[in-house]
């Protein structure tokens, strides 16, 4: 005969396992990325981080930086990438995120494609075509940046606001002359399109892609904060170490454009086009170690005269947090 206290006793057990798996289960977090192809991404097929940090992850695809403000605004998103336009953008709403690392320097990786036979061959010769770029991103102020240093206005060009996907399907209809945009859209407009400009080449508009973080959620998990650092550095360092080995046929490269919808044969170029720094290269006094706070003033100022921002803060100090990168170094 099963006793009371048996039954009383595998009750408890089972409630037991029931609190265990609810704890199990609650380790999980949302973490936003972009589709451009970075080591990071074969890192996240892998499951690295993952095993690295030991929290389940569900990472969120974003198709821009407006959509990651509204994600961390409402708290259902903790950490993601945000490129830096968004970033000063979502610091001026008074969004609770600090700046914690960066992703990748954008090099030629965003650039100015022109539609072959639009008679573009360079910036200036935008005057009176219709660009397509999505509003408040990096590519949009690199266009600026470019139009600035040209000589050219917005009232000069006729600047369309459209997302990635948007500008693709625009761009097969015929319907604008040139965009200023990344993969895997501006792979596919280089296919009747030439570069123009890319970002790197923009001078006084410097982009990148950061890492920003929840504020309450970084200060009650400052471990996991450290080793998802060292997992991303680690990510870095070995496309770093031997860029060649990732060719389309490796196993990296495949799991790259499996994740990011771009084809095998062009992410190794893609790749190139970025730079991915070490936390020594993060920490330094170009990046948080001071460099981010001016650019993200700089940024904020751009996109006031852009009517992106209604105002502009004094000081974004308090949005750059270099303490979780000193922590993973040591």
């Amino acid at each position: 005969m099963i006793s009371r206290r048996t039954i009383m006793t595998a009750m408890s057990v089972m409630l037991l396992a029931g609190v265990t798996a609810t704890a199990a289960m609650a380790e999980k977090i949302i973490i936003g990325t972009f589709g451009t192809p970075t080591p990071m991404q074969a890192a996240i097929a892998a499951g690295e981080i993952d095993k690295a940090t030991g929290m389940e992850i569900e990472w969120r695809k974003f198709a821009s930086g407006a959509e990651v403000i509204a994600a961390m605004a409402s708290g259902d998103l903790k950490i993601s990438e945000i490129g830096s336009s968004p970033l000063a953008i979502g610091a001026s709403q008074g969004v609770d995120y600090q700046l914690f690392g960066i992703s990748d320097i954008i090099g030629a990786a965003e650039a100015l494609i022109a539609r072959d036979g639009s008679g573009i061959t360079k910036v200036e010769d935008l005057k009176g075509k219709k660009v397509a770029v999505p509003l408040g991103s990096t590519a949009h102020y690199s266009l600026m940046g470019a139009l600035k240093n040209a000589g050219l206005t917005s009232a000069d060009v006729e600047v369309i606001g459209m997302k990635p996907d948007q500008i693709s399907a625009a761009w097969d209809q015929g319907q604008i002359d040139a965009t200023f945009i990344w993969e895997p859209a501006r792979g596919k407009a280089m296919k009747t399109g030439k570069m123009i400009i890319a970002a790197n080449q923009v001078k006084g508009a410097p982009t990148f892609d950061g890492w920003v973080v929840n504020t309450a959620f970084a200060k009650a998990n400052p471990d996991f904060m450290t080793k998802f650092l060292k997992s991303i550095e680690a990510a870095n360092a070995a496309y770093n170490s031997n860029p060649a080995a990732w060719t389309a046929d490796s196993a990296q490269v495949k799991a790259i454009a499996e994740r990011t919808g771009s084809p095998a044969a062009e992410v190794p170029a893609a790749l190139k086009d970025y730079t991915f720094p070490s936390l020594a290269t993060m920490a330094s006094a170009e990046w948080l170690g001071g460099g981010n706070q001016a650019n993200m003033l700089a940024t904020a100022k751009f996109l006031l005269e852009n009517k992106r921002v209604d105002a502009v803060l004094d000081d974004y100090s308090k949005f750059v947090n270099g303490e979780y990168i000193a922590a993973a170094m040591k």
